[in-house]
């Protein structure tokens, strides 16, 4: 039987969902704890596999459900083992995820959109619009895809970073479903703590991830300590300026007791100055926060470029004399399409060439 790409994946359900669906199907709720192993502990390729479901059961899922509603369709690998991967959707959209390997493990960079609407002038995620959200079941996918392959090694994914193409925020719902289904116990079992979320600053679903009080950590896309600057760079800072943004992640971190993280991309003479360094640690002085600084993977389109070391060692050592914390980001795949949606972007480019 062909299946229709409309079809939901059943990555998309999380254990409730999939107790729910399988009581319509006269099934015990234990059930769903089978299943749930099977897909995330077993890694089963076909619902054929899932020996202990009765085979009516399987059957019946298999009419209703895509099971990998991706497949690949390109990927690089950096001199530093970095490995970008292009997905294909079932729809023929096209997402990338990008495997990096450091020394505390192995971290996966998942997208949670088709493209990108917030606009940001240094990003290649936003060089093509945004087409539609990815579903939970699509975010698990990449995570399973990349984490098959390092099953033949022993390797484990150990932390997710939704930080590809997408702002996770604007597609909130299905994001928290997916750190959900990866950090369940009968899932991939990833701790809260090893998933961070990346957002540029949409306030009121900042609002709503702390009402929620979760245990996955918090990051802010931040590039910029004053508000002319970052709305040039970034045009969500129109609509929540620093002010705004800043009272709603004081709030979070007060309620929660958590540790934020902002990021930080080094432009060449944009946002790299001492005095950009001394109005950050003013901007953030007394949170607790730290400033991971990021180093600029050029995207032709845009015309930025990158700091070099020395100057990127002199901003984090402004930083930490001024009272802030900070790390300097290890560079990854420089010699690949390494910025996020830049692979995407040229593939794209390329089907449309013919």
């Amino acid at each position: 039987m062909v299946k229709c790409p409309c079809m939901q994946t059943i990555y998309d359900l999380n254990l409730k969902q999939m107790e729910e669906m399988l009581a319509e199907h006269g099934q015990k709720s234990y059930r769903a704890k089978q299943l749930f192993t099977w897909l995330y502990r077993k890694r089963a390729e076909s619902f054929e596999e899932m020996s202990d479901l009765p085979k009516a059961l399987t059957e019946k899922l298999s009419e209703e459900y895509l099971l990998m509603p991706l497949k690949e369709i390109e990927r690089q690998v950096a001199r530093d083992g970095t490995t970008k991967y292009l997905f294909e959707m079932a729809d023929g959209s096209s997402v990338e995820a990008v495997l990096m390997h450091f020394h505390f493990g192995d971290s996966l960079c998942i997208s949670s959109q088709v493209g990108c609407n917030m606009g940001c002038k240094f990003c290649a995620s936003g060089l093509l619009k945004k087409q539609r959200d990815l579903s939970a079941g699509e975010m698990a996918a990449q995570v399973l895809y990349v984490q098959k392959e390092l099953d033949v090694n022993g390797g484990r994914v150990d932390n997710i970073v939704i930080m590809g193409t997408g702002e996770p925020f604007d597609n909130y719902d299905n994001v928290m479903r997916f750190c959900e289904i990866v950090n369940s116990d009968h899932g991939l079992a990833i701790g809260a703590r090893h998933i961070t979320i990346s957002t540029c600053g949409i306030v009121p679903r900042i609002n709503d991830f702390a009402a929620g009080h979760y245990q996955y950590n918090l990051a802010i896309s931040l590039h910029a300590p004053e508000d002319e600057l970052r709305s040039r760079l970034m045009p969500i800072n129109h609509a929540y300026p620093l002010d705004e943004l800043m009272a709603a992640l004081k709030a979070y971190s007060e309620d929660n007791h958590r540790r934020l993280t902002f990021e930080y991309i080094l432009l060449h003479e944009v946002n790299d100055t001492d005095a950009h360094a001394k109005k950050l640690a003013d901007l953030i002085r007394g949170m607790n926060a730290y400033v991971n600084l990021i180093p600029y993977n050029p995207v032709d389109e845009h015309g930025f470029q990158g700091v070099s070391e020395k100057k990127a060692l002199h901003f984090y050592d402004v930083l930490m004399k001024n009272g802030v914390k900070a790390t300097l980001r290890q560079k990854h795949g420089d010699d690949i399409d390494a910025a996020c949606g830049q692979l995407r972007a040229r593939h794209e480019r390329n089907r449309q060439n013919g």
